[in-house]
């Protein structure tokens, strides 16, 4: 049965009382009386407010908040949401920094990579650029042959040759362009690279590679 005394005397009539060896007690005070109702199962006045648990030692081992409001709710979902975010983001974290140690054994291997990443470029900008001189040469030699025919229909065929070299020019300077950029992309992923390897491993910076890497080609005129 529930009791209404206070909640000091509760606590020792149940430490006192025999069957309190036997489990936990639930006690929760009367929004009336202001006294203790407890019993060995949670009352049912107790439902839906704060309530304590005692043990069998007679001290209590757990406190019970009363249910949470929809603006608490809606705080704590929130909150939770935020430790998540914060949680993956860490995760994520450690994940690339694995992979950026696993990548690198040495600050020197960074400076290797960036290195033939600029090489590589710069030869995929002197191969673009020959494709322009040569798309370039032939146009000269289809415009002389079209001067022939200011005062009459030029043929279609040398319409349409001039037409797709106009295209294919434009297209590879549109790359050219793009594989000149870059050169910037490499550099802000190398130095980013470099600048994690020494926060992970708390070696010092070494300085980017001065020489060794091609330098971009020439823009043309």
């Amino acid at each position: 049965m529930p009791s209404r005394l206070p909640f000091s005397l509760v606590v020792l009539a149940l430490a006192a009382s025999p069957l309190f060896a036997a489990g936990e007690f639930y006690c929760c005070p009367d929004a009336a009386s202001g006294r203790s109702i407890c019993g060995d199962t949670l009352p049912e006045q107790c439902r839906g407010r704060a309530y304590r648990v005692i043990g069998n030692s007679g001290n209590v081992i757990k406190e019970v908040g009363p249910p949470l409001s929809a603006e608490q709710k809606a705080e704590q979902a929130a909150e939770a949401r935020r430790k998540k975010q914060i949680d993956d983001a860490a995760r994520e974290q450690r994940y690339k920094d694995q992979a950026l140690l696993d990548t690198y054994a040495m600050p020197q291997d960074i400076d290797l990579a960036q290195g033939k990443a600029e090489r590589d470029v710069n030869l995929a900008i002197q191969d673009t650029q020959a494709r322009i001189d040569e798309a370039r040469t032939k146009r000269k030699k289809f415009e002389a042959e079209a001067e022939f025919y200011k005062k009459k229909p030029m043929p279609a065929d040398l319409t349409k040759e001039l037409r797709t070299l106009e295209h294919e020019i434009k297209i590879q300077q549109e790359l050219l362009e793009v594989k000149k950029r870059e050169f910037d992309t490499i550099k802000a992923k190398y130095d980013a690279d470099r600048k994690r390897y020494y926060e992970v491993t708390k070696r010092p910076p070494t300085a980017a590679p001065s020489n060794g890497a091609a330098a971009p080609a020439a823009r043309p005129r």
